[in-house]
């Protein structure tokens, strides 16, 4: 894999993609980020060696390089999954990329169901932790080690700092942002009643379908990391309704904007 990075990493700076100090990953329905930045080049997924292309059609599948709030920054617009039919390789690898490259910090999106019905559709969650409910790990491969410590401390895994920082800027500008664990599961499919009460009963407080891989992968390589959620939908499993994929994206374009705002300053003061 160590070969495969760096020809990836070599193509990306022949497009001018030079030391970049923070990375990116926008969720579904999260991709306006982009216009806040002064754009130097991009690469579509497609023409990155050994990078899988998007198959979804709301994810864009391109990494965006340029200047956002005086840093440089790599941003992925669009993300890979697990029920794409990709395994946690491939899913992982553009944060192996973009550690190369030379990020030193991840800010991660991601759109999710609220367990905790206190919070509601169009709200924030700063993740505090998570459960892993993938059935697998991107670390559970052969010759890890050559990539990093294979038996990875996760007692901290979101950045204490960074979330800190969220949190008392989400204060400083007014925006309701709640703290919580997120539970990442395969899907596609949504989650049954059944389902919503399990994971409420496990100490979840959201649910979707990412970003956990990306954080395991983000404290393999020692790389801090911090995430939030867009509540796109409710599931109380007493008064379940049907769910629109497209219901879920207008609500997370609905919320962008506060994302956006918290995103911005801490990159601003990280």
């Amino acid at each position: 894999m160590l070969k495969q990075i760096n020809e990836s990493v070599d193509y990306l700076i022949s497009k001018g993609f030079e030391d970049p100090e923070i990375g990116i990953i926008l969720g579904t329905g999260l991709g306006k980020l982009i216009e806040e930045i002064e754009v130097e080049a991009e690469a579509s997924y497609s023409h990155i060696p050994f990078f899988s292309s998007a198959t979804v059609e709301f994810h864009k599948g391109k990494l965006v390089y340029g200047k956002l709030e005086g840093k440089k920054v790599v941003v992925m617009k669009g993300r890979f999954h697990l029920y794409e039919g990709y395994d946690l390789q491939d899913v992982t690898y553009p944060v192996r990329v973009m550690h190369k490259l030379g990020i030193k910090k991840l800010l991660v999106s991601n759109a999710s169901g609220s367990v905790n019905l206190d919070f509601k559709k169009g709200e924030l969650m700063l993740i505090d932790d998570h459960l892993n409910l993938l059935g697998d790990s991107p670390l559970a491969v052969r010759g890890i080690d050559k990539l990093g410590e294979r038996f990875v401390d996760m007692s901290k895994p979101y950045d204490v700092k960074m979330n800190e920082l969220i949190e008392e800027t989400a204060k400083s500008f007014d925006i309701k942002l709640h703290k919580g664990v997120y539970a990442s599961v395969l899907g596609p499919q949504l989650e049954t009643r059944a389902e919503y009460r399990y994971l409420k009963i496990i100490g979840a407080d959201a649910v979707g379908m990412s970003t956990v891989p990306e954080v395991i992968v983000a404290n393999h390589l020692k790389l801090p990391v911090a995430a939030i959620s867009v509540i796109t939908d409710e599931g109380d499993p007493d008064n379940l309704e049907p769910v629109n994929i497209q219901e879920i994206i207008k609500m997370a374009e609905k919320a962008e904007p506060d994302m956006i705002r918290l995103f911005k300053e801490v990159i601003k003061k990280v």
